[in-house]
């Protein structure tokens, strides 16, 4: 393998011989002096080639000019050169003056996107809209979020799990199924984790994580569901209540949001003029029935019964921000009556679950309670909700053998990088995009 220099990296390095591989992002092919943009993963460069003069006129039959000449924006090409430090480039400081050139692969002079082309004909062609800076940053940002969670984890005594996808059974509920032939029967593709983590609690490993894809046959077409997407899930045991799993959702939340203003805050303003700010903890916490009448005193009525839309989410993050200066608040207690049967419910108010939702910056993020551990109790609440307990026996022969108190959360991991980073869309922030008219590329 070559010794490859990474764009990043060259600031560092001393004047002197360079050898780089990325992509022509621009050419300049004048008379006298060629230059080619190179970008790489990790930045761009200024790649200079002065021609060969005799008696002061650029030599005709100069083949290193002419293989230059035939470059295309988005062509690879491996560069071999000489790094040279010069204040007065504008581009980084640095230049490379080229000494031999090799291509890989000669792109199509003719791309389908610009910078100016909407969304959806972007997403078909989503393997060169990755190559803009932006969306090289999203993904380091994205490296950076689940790495200082993971750190968290480890310090704190989780064990990452890897949950089937192929379920016998829905996970929770009959709806926003996809159903598949599985040989002789049929599986669902599982809507989350839910059920899985539970049963790491009965078989007592205490604290669990899982990054992973789930599936939801939901017809939205909005800018914040999808119908494959990445959810952040833990589950731990002992807990009193879920104010214990809020309080680690803080502390991840914290953790995570510092990570990514000390390692890329900087370039984040640069790309998307965004400030990332770290949040103070705790977060507000209103109760889900009074963040509904203050909705309302803003002029927003709530038609959902007992759950908040998504403009109540804004107007509640509006109050939030206008009376505590906050970007987060948990709303709590929400009604039985629209939570799964698996959630607890409050002690003194069998109408209400000991469960919450995290907002940020007026759109949901997070799900998270504490579940009910008692045999009995979950079976009584299955058939509260119209569901067959023989259908969730499975499920429910988890619970018949013991289990701690417990509770967790799920996540999902593109709202929170879409609100970080202040864009419009999830399939802003996503590798590849699936929704009910989309599978490829």
């Amino acid at each position: 393998m070559r010794n490859r220099t990474l764009v990043k990296d060259l600031a560092a390095k001393e004047d002197g011989p360079v050898i780089l591989g990325g992509w022509v992002e621009k050419l300049r092919d004048q008379k006298r002096i060629q230059f080619i943009i190179l970008r790489d993963e990790s930045g761009d460069v200024q790649v200079t080639y002065p021609r060969p003069v005799v008696d002061e006129a650029p030599v005709e039959d100069d083949a290193l000019a002419a293989k230059v000449s035939t470059l295309t924006n988005g062509s690879f090409v491996w560069v071999t050169g000489r790094l040279k430090h010069d204040e007065r480039v504008k581009l980084g400081g640095l230049e490379v003056q080229l000494d031999d050139l090799e291509i890989v692969t000669l792109a199509d002079p003719e791309t389908p996107i610009a910078d100016d082309t909407s969304i959806d004909k972007r997403m078909d062609w989503r393997f060169l809209d990755i190559r803009r800076p932006e969306m090289n940053l999203v993904f380091r940002v994205q490296t950076t979020i689940e790495n200082a969670w993971r750190e968290y984890w480890m310090e704190n005594g989780f064990n990452e799990i890897h949950s089937p996808k192929l379920m016998a059974s829905p996970s929770e509920s009959n709806a926003e199924l996809f159903k598949l032939e599985y040989f002789e029967t049929h599986a669902y593709l599982a809507q989350s984790p839910q059920f899985y983590k539970q049963m790491a609690m009965t078989a007592g490993l205490g604290r669990i994580f899982e990054i992973g894809p789930v599936f939801r046959a939901d017809p939205s077409f909005t800018s914040r569901h999808a119908t494959e997407f990445t959810s952040v899930d833990i589950e731990v045991s002992w807990i009193d209540s879920h104010e214990d799993i809020m309080d680690i959702q803080e502390q991840l939340m914290v953790r995570a949001i510092s990570a990514v203003a000390e390692k890329h805050g900087a370039e984040i303003l640069s790309r998307f003029g965004v400030e990332v700010v770290v949040p103070t903890v705790p977060f507000p916490r209103i109760p889900l029935a009074e963040a509904i009448e203050i909705v309302a005193a803003r002029g927003h009525e709530i038609t959902r019964g007992g759950d908040m839309d998504p403009e109540g989410e804004r107007q509640i993050a509006a109050h939030v921000e206008e009376t505590f200066g906050h970007q987060f608040v948990f709303l709590t207690d929400y009604p039985a009556t629209v939570r799964p049967f698996y959630h607890m419910r409050n002690e003194t108010d069998p109408t209400l679950t000991k469960s919450y939702d995290l907002i940020w910056r007026g759109t949901e993020i997070t799900t998270g309670a504490q579940r009910e551990h008692r045999y009995d109790v979950l079976v009584e609440q299955v058939k509260q909700k119209g569901l067959e307990p023989e259908g969730l026996q499975t499920y429910l022969d988890f619970f018949k053998y013991g289990a701690p108190t417990h509770g967790g959360f799920g996540m999902g991991l593109l709202r929170v990088l879409m609100l970080l980073l202040h864009q419009p869309n999830i399939r802003e922030v996503g590798f590849l995009f699936r929704g009910p008219n989309r599978l490829e590329p």
